[in-house]
């Protein structure tokens, strides 16, 4: 059997790939241990040293078999020795024939042998480093399938590597489109009985079929004991309705390393809280070893200014990603602290933390005014003054120089980093006070058609002061690696100063609703003006802090630019960029550092492309999550779609139009009037995009990010909190975001 030409696939079960090749190998294993596999023939890799009329006669004598007599037309593939292995697909590289008809299936087997020279199989041979390619290949015969729908499915992530998810993408029709990059089709992620469609634009199956599919990869994965990439194809069956079969099992190739997400400590660990909310990515070497713990000291610093102690808060990366947790100071050192501030550190937490939440306006009176005032008078203007000395100084500054121009720069961002925490910060906390009022005493307003049927943040929309802020930098991550610039904010068209007026004038009715409710009980009267004020002007406090955190990242990204361009001088780079890419010590040393900072990209590269939960861990047990409890409040009773993506409720009302899905601020200009922001996270310099925007989804974020706020401020739904928002949507898909509930759907 090993020395004839052509053997059927049964056959082909037993025999080495150096006879059937990878291809035909696989598939006749799957068949004999019962999956749906069509039948077929194999053309072996030593039919070519045959005469060719003794093969001609071999093929003519497999296609009259009865198993094959019913078929008009077939699909005749390639089964090259080194095809559909482990550390080589050879994916694409050699030909495919379909609905070739029966008599002229020998011509295609000769066209398939003669496609193992092409000078793409060579180049590919070269890339993997194996030498010379053997031109002799098998070629696998099968009949046709009239497919109904066809793809692939991955039975592991190949973005992430998680090996709990299944990848399932699908087609109408043939596959053809799909593997030959024609079309993007359908998407679906499986994990164990849940079933998520993240594209569905075509329609090709049902979640059923998506699930059967998945099931069907997982027991192939399990015959041959390794991650696999298959191809299936759906048919129409007179008995069930529909039929799986399986075209194709591979092993799946360059899967990433697998990535476990354990908390680094008890408690709940966060990463889009504080200083997470504006590292919405892996974060890089240079940062997490440098600029990080400057930024934690320097907030630490104004922390021990304003309350006299110092209470960290407890930070960890976790493959590469920022996660915090709240801190866990120890009693002595409250004690202590309590002793020689002789009482000011519980005045003044007992303000930012407990006092503001039930009575905002004493908090104000009492902490959050005078470390406002605090921080117009001295931090400031310090700031301020220490960027532009440090633009000025950074233009040929020595190496230690320029360290030390960081080191003054991080440290007094991190003292920005904390007045936006205790006074920007109060302003969500501020909000939530107003909304438990007008809940509790002004219920009948919130009915439909009454003047706050969308919520309480009507009353906080279109805030005076707010658009003259000055502009910041483009940002798109604390991190300083991303491209940085200075911008001016677009003047404002017409259309956005008419919609901003229109919030102002239901802003102003629905105040003056609610006063005139009001108006027999003067006590709740002036505590509901209270309200209103105090959140109002933080809310236009927090936009102004949020503004000037980053101001100095210019010139941090200068100062770190320029330690590149004198390493790279020193023969010790290749470029000035690796720089991000290296940690702090070894800017001093003397050794060459470009495959180090290569290999730390490449490994930034794989983390960048593995979406880090928004919470590892557990909350304490008496604390539980209040942001979680807030989340499952808002969202009472209502029924969630499965294939919905789920996040927190930021922003109320319901909008629909198309996602557009922005990754950096070079893409700006592309977000046009009524498109559906969706963005890993939102920065200050962001917010000229609200003005556009019908609503705003985000991954990360909670409550009191900045994507929050301003969106209730421009009066557009939000969604934040995704997750994944966006890697499950693209541009173009028609998205309904409820921002009350915190739901997405995408519209079929």
């Amino acid at each position: 059997m090993g020395t004839s030409p052509v053997v059927t696939l049964s056959e082909a079960a037993g025999q080495s790939i150096d006879v059937v090749g990878g291809k035909a190998a696989n598939l006749a294993r799957s068949a004999a241990a019962g999956f749906p596999v069509r039948p077929g023939f194999v053309v072996t890799l030593n039919a070519w040293t045959q005469p060719p009329g003794l093969l001609g006669e071999a093929i003519s004598r497999a296609l009259a078999a009865e198993e094959l007599d019913a078929a008009a037309t077939f699909a005749v593939r390639s089964s090259a020795r080194a095809e559909d292995l482990r550390d080589a697909s050879y994916a694409g590289q050699y030909e495919t024939f379909l609905d070739v008809p029966r008599e002229r299936v020998a011509e295609a087997v000769a066209r398939c042998r003669d496609a193992a020279t092409a000078p793409r199989v060579a180049a590919y041979a070269t890339g993997r480093r194996q030498g010379d390619i053997d031109e002799g290949i098998a070629v696998l015969v099968q009949p046709m399938v009239p497919a109904r729908a066809a793809g692939v499915a991955f039975t592991a992530n190949p973005v992430t590597g998680d090996r709990g998810e299944t990848i399932v993408t699908a087609v109408r029709g043939l596959g053809e489109r799909l593997v030959g990059g024609e079309a993007v089709g359908d998407e679906w992620v499986v994990r164990g009985r849940d079933v998520i469609p993240r594209r569905t634009e075509e329609q090709a199956i049902s979640s059923e079929q998506a699930l059967a599919v998945s099931r069907l990869a997982r027991r192939v994965e399990k015959l041959f004991r390794a991650p696999q990439d298959i191809e299936w194809a759906i048919e129409a069956d007179g008995t069930t309705g529909w039929r799986l079969l399986l075209l194709q099992a591979r092993p799946m190739t360059a899967l990433p390393h697998r990535v476990t997400w354990d908390p680094p400590g008890p408690g709940l660990w966060s990463r889009n809280f504080r200083l997470g909310e504006w590292l919405p990515e892996p974060m890089t070497p240079l940062f997490a070893d440098w600029l990080l713990p400057l930024i934690e000291d320097g907030y630490l610093d104004a922390m021990l200014d304003t309350i006299g102690a110092r209470i960290p808060f407890r930070y960890a990366t976790v493959n590469g990603w920022y996660f915090n947790a709240t801190p866990r100071p120890k009693p002595r050192l409250l004690l202590d602290a309590l002793v020689r501030t002789r009482g000011r550190i519980l005045r003044t937490l007992f303000g930012v933390l407990i006092q503001v939440s039930w009575n905002p306006a004493a908090a104000d009176r009492n902490v959050l005014t005078g470390l406002h005032r605090e921080w117009i008078r001295d931090e400031l203007p310090a700031y301020e003054r220490l960027i532009a000395d440090a633009q000025e100084r950074q233009l040929g500054a020595r190496l230690d120089e320029l360290i030390d121009l960081v080191d003054r720069l991080g440290r007094a961002a991190g003292r920005q980093l904390w007045f936006l925490s205790v006074v920007g910060g109060s302003a969500w906390k501020m909000e939530a006070c107003l909304a438990s009022f007008v809940e509790k005493h002004l219920a009948d307003l919130l009915c439909d058609g009454g003047p706050l049927e969308e919520g309480v943040q009507v009353l906080l929309r279109a805030q005076p002061g707010i658009d003259a802020l000055q502009d910041g930098p483009l940002i798109q991550s604390a991190d300083w690696h991303r491209s940085i610039a200075r911008t001016p904010a677009p003047a404002a068209e017409a259309r956005q100063l008419d919609r901003r007026r229109a919030l102002g004038e239901q802003r102003d009715r629905a105040v003056t609703a609610c006063l005139a409710a009001l108006s027999a009980e003067p006590r709740r009267r002036r505590r509901f003006a209270e309200l209103l004020e105090v959140a109002g002007r933080y809310a236009v406090i927090r936009e102004h802090q949020a503004r000037v955190f980053p101001a100095a990242w210019p010139t941090l990204r200068g100062c770190a630019l320029a330690l590149g361009d004198a390493l790279r001088a020193e023969g010790r780079l290749t470029s000035g960029e690796q720089v991000f890419f290296l940690h702090l010590a070894e800017l001093r040393g003397g050794d060459a550092l470009g495959d180090v900072a290569d290999a730390r990209s490449a490994l930034w590269q794989q983390q960048l492309q593995q979406p880090a939960p928004l919470t590892i861990g557990s909350a304490p047990r008496l604390l539980g999550d209040p942001v979680g409890r807030a989340v499952e409040r808002a969202r009472g009773s209502r029924v969630i779609p499965p294939d919905a993506i789920v996040g927190q409720p930021a922003s109320t009302g319901i909008a629909t139009g198309p996602a557009r899905v922005i990754t950096d601020p070079s893409e700006f200009p592309s977000f046009r009037h009524g498109d559906v922001l969706v963005a890993t996270s939102t920065a200050p310099a962001w917010t000229p995009l609200f003005a556009r925007a019908a609503a705003v989804i985000t991954d990360g974020g909670a409550l009191a990010a900045h994507a929050s706020i301003v969106a209730r401020e421009y009066g557009i739904p939000a969604v934040v909190g995704t997750g994944d928002a966006t890697r499950r949507l693209t541009t173009g898909q028609l998205v309904t975001v409820n921002g009350t509930v915190g739901v997405v759907t995408v519209a079929d």
